[in-house]
């Protein structure tokens, strides 16, 4: 038996479409914060603070569950870390050269580059049904963004590299690292992101004064009551994010659980409107029934 049909035969779907679920609920909401408190903090402070606190979070729970040692796919972690981290710092740096909906429309293509990989690397065998899930879902999201084409640029290609390695690392996450405890792979990614961020913020402060300046390159910022809430809350929001992806790609097809993971753009919506007064059209409205039309379409396959 081929090792993808010893996956087949182990997946626990239901678990892991609720997870993934869960997870873009969780990653949406910490969207939602970081774009409420945006200005207030460089990236390289979230990445190194938001994971300090989930450290001994991490750690406690790794204890307690008898699940910490050192893993069988170390390097196989680190690379699927590394994956991880390019794809945030590729996402955050088309931000303040790109619209919102441009670079969220060309980072959702991600589905589609998790089938791709699926048939490519693992060998799943992907269905009609299967891509007509993907494009609707793709189609749904592009009648709730609407980019305009003028806003497609060079900068276009960040997020579509940022979807690439994301799709990479949850192909990984199956097909290398699917024995590994969830809760050790997001410790790796913490780690990851202290390293990160801490190396970064060094490099930084190695610039001139008049560089250290936006989003990527400005030095940390005084914290103090509420900072330290935001925080508390996007570590909560990365935690059941890394967990909760772990978990979905571990017990499901990566062109499943991709096709589902349009639902953020659903959750997006709905945090517009209950956060930033932002209520969809018609047309976005579309947009979300051919997501849930795209995730249902998938389980179908």
């Amino acid at each position: 038996m081929s090792a993808s049909a010893r996956s087949s035969s182990e997946d626990r779907i239901p678990l892991a479409v609720t997870s993934i679920i869960l997870t873009v609920l969780a990653l949406s909401l910490g969207d939602a914060l970081v774009k409420m408190t945006s200005g207030s903090f460089v990236i390289w402070q979230i990445f190194v603070v938001r994971s300090l606190i989930l450290l001994p979070i991490l750690m406690g729970v790794a204890l307690s569950l008898g699940c910490l040692r050192v893993p069988q796919a170390g390097i196989w972690i680190a690379v699927r870390s590394l994956m991880l981290i390019a794809m945030w710092i590729c996402y955050y740096l088309a931000l303040p050269n790109l619209s919102l909906s441009a670079a969220a429309a060309a980072y959702y293509t991600l589905p589609i580059f998790i089938t791709l990989f699926s048939a490519v690397f693992v060998g799943d065998s992907i269905t009609a049904k299967g891509w007509a899930a993907v494009v609707l879902g793709f189609v749904g999201v592009l009648f709730i963004l609407r980019p305009s084409a003028g806003d497609f640029n060079l900068y276009a290609l960040l997020p579509l590299l940022a979807a690439m390695l994301y799709a990479g690392a949850m192909i990984l996450t199956r097909t290398r690292c699917q024995s590994e405890h969830p809760v050790i792979l997001s410790l790796a990614l913490n780690l990851g992101f202290i390293i990160a961020g801490g190396i970064a913020a060094c490099l930084i402060w190695q610039l001139p004064a008049d560089m250290r300046q936006g989003f990527l390159l400005s030095e940390w910022t005084a914290m103090g009551w509420s900072e330290w809430v935001s925080m508390g809350l996007l570590a909560a929001s990365i935690l059941i994010g890394s967990i909760g992806a772990a978990i979905a790609y571990q017990n499901g097809p990566p062109a499943m659980i991709g096709a589902f993971d349009f639902a953020y753009v659903g959750f997006a919506v709905l945090w517009g409107i209950v956060f930033f007064n932002e209520t969809p059209d018609l047309i976005a409205s579309i947009g979300m029934i051919m997501i849930v039309g795209g995730g249902i379409l998938s389980l179908r396959q």
